[in-house]
């Protein structure tokens, strides 16, 4: 099942953060997230604020970009796909790779 990536950043995450602050707070980093392609767009996630928003305002320790295609197959299995995306140069992580590891944790916040 596609997962409709404005709607997951603008809504779903938004108000997964928003209704589990001490959890956001707890992961305690800045992200940008470029997902690129029909249907993508950037987004800065702040779980030190915690907020998401959109566009890319600087000050991220770790930058995430990935197409939209590729994005989707994150989503269905994030841990095999996600180390596979990332080996295959697909998923691309700058800035403090090991805080890319907390993804996982922050796209559970929006459960």
């Amino acid at each position: 099942m596609a997962v409709d990536i404005q709607k997951l950043f603008n809504e779903d995450l938004t108000a997964g953060i928003a209704k589990n602050q001490d959890q956001a707070k707890a992961i305690g980093n800045k992200f940008q997230i470029n997902v690129t392609g029909e249907g993508g767009g950037k987004w800065f996630v702040d779980c030190t604020a915690p907020k998401v928003e959109a566009g890319e305002p600087g000050g991220a320790e770790c930058t995430v970009e990935i197409t939209t295609e590729d994005f989707q197959k994150l989503m269905e299995n994030p841990q095999a796909n996600g180390m596979q995306l990332f080996f295959a140069g697909k998923l691309k992580v700058t800035g403090n790779q090991m805080l890319g590891m907390k993804l996982q944790a922050l796209f559970a916040l929006n459960k």
